[in-house]
């Protein structure tokens, strides 16, 4: 189970609106933070609220 400072997969997809491909690869490359929880990642929702807010200034 996930608490509610962490986001899964899906919800941060939406949220930044790219494919679980390229979420996944943001996390490999070390661009947002993960963690493994069994077969599901979660990402810290802060960090994810701070990449929306940087890639609406650059959009």
């Amino acid at each position: 189970m996930i608490d509610n400072d962490y986001l899964t997969l899906d919800e941060v997809c939406k949220i930044l609106d790219k494919t679980p491909t390229t979420i996944k690869r943001y996390a490999r490359e070390s661009l947002l933070t993960s963690e493994q929880h069994g077969e599901e990642l979660s990402f810290n929702k802060d960090e994810v609220m701070r990449c929306l807010r940087c890639s609406d200034r650059l959009s």
